[in-house]
């Protein structure tokens, strides 16, 4: 069961259930409406995805889900109904939820009621509902009918993002996370009040008025990554020539081998360019002889020989992965994110 908890400031913990499997979407919307038209002191806490362990339960003042509602309308130019097609029990299925109520739409459920007529309307989806979407002539249709496609969630390869844009569909790169209130960075560039710089080794740090108030439960680890006014995130990224935020991955995702750093979103995208790959993810795991090897998880065709080939035929030899582990999906969480620690458990299974 995820959990969703109204905090008002000093006050116990009051638990609500606000999604499981049991729960319906509509009594979803309907406690994110009455957070939505309740007392302005209460906090809203959700938890992340959990994807590299156990998953932390963040405290969002009113005042940061707000901001970055306003925020968002402010970018895309417009305001309407959205449609929730995420797990709202995750930060970027509540600010769907709140982005409606805000703009005074009741959100159209996707699962119950399918897409809306008529067009304007926007919608987030995650990299992997968007893939599969772009296969299927209704969604197709449906899409080009909205405003807006928000993605996040996930790395957004170019082949992905060049097949939305010839299928006619519009797609806003989203970056940010339950710290964040949700993607505070669109196609590069933060939203209004938003600030990120970078740290030692490209760290993503970011300020403004949707951070955190801090993790319930973990003052401790609340220090270590929210000091000053500044949000210390996990992943690690560098400016283009446009000023654009790159995201290049998790700081932890650059894998260390034979001495050589490996960033392994930048090898998961060039497996995903191979015309016989349906999807790929990589990671680094411990070694005796390299420190850590890079193995790639793949769905589809190809062979490990033919598969390093192929990345080295773009990057330098050694980002080749030296195991593979053929799939049939990629194990996902329920936000739709590569689960990881199911994949490294298939490598300790000596899949």
């Amino acid at each position: 069961m995820l959990i969703i908890d109204i905090l008002p400031p000093g006050a116990s913990v009051c638990r609500v259930d606000f999604w499981s499997p049991n729960g319906s979407p509509d009594s979803v919307v309907a406690q994110a409406r009455a957070w939505w038209e309740g007392p302005e002191d209460v906090d809203l806490v959700v938890a992340t995805s959990g994807s590299t362990g156990q998953p932390k339960r963040v405290r969002l003042p009113r005042a940061a889900v707000l901001a970055s509602a306003r925020a968002s309308a402010a970018r895309l130019g417009a305001t309407g109904p959205w449609v929730l097609a995420l797990p709202p029990s995750y930060v970027a299925g509540v600010q769907v939820v709140v982005r409606s109520l805000v703009a005074g739409h009741e959100p159209t459920l996707l699962e119950r009621d399918g897409w809306p007529v008529g067009d304007g309307w926007f919608v987030s989806l995650v990299p992997t509902q968007l893939t599969r979407m772009l296969s299927s002539p209704e969604d197709v249709a449906a899409l080009r009918r909205a405003h807006t496609v928000l993605l996040g969630g996930g790395p957004i390869g170019a082949s992905l993002r060049s097949r939305a844009t010839d299928a006619g569909v519009r797609v806003v790169a989203t970056y940010g996370s339950a710290e964040t209130a949700g993607g505070c960075v669109y196609d590069g560039i933060p939203l209004d009040g938003v600030a990120v710089a970078l740290g030692e080794g490209g760290r993503i740090r970011i300020a403004g008025p949707t951070l955190f108030a801090g993790y319930d439960g973990q003052p401790g680890l609340t220090e270590e990554v929210l000091a000053g006014g500044w949000f210390l995130t996990s992943d690690a990224g560098r400016f283009d020539e446009d000023g654009r935020l790159v995201v290049i991955g998790r700081v932890d995702d650059v894998v260390v081998t034979g001495g050589l750093n490996v960033p392994a979103p930048a090898v998961a995208e060039r497996l995903r360019q191979h015309p016989a790959v349906d999807a790929a993810e990589v990671l680094g795991v411990p070694d005796p002889e390299w420190g850590n090897r890079v193995v790639a998880f793949v769905v589809g065709a190809g062979d490990l020989e033919e598969l390093r080939d192929w990345v080295a035929a773009a990057h330098p030899r050694a980002w080749a992965p030296r195991q593979l582990v053929r799939l049939d999906a990629i194990p996902l969480l329920a936000n739709g994110k590569p689960d990881r620690q199911a994949l490294l458990a298939l490598v300790g299974d000596g899949r």
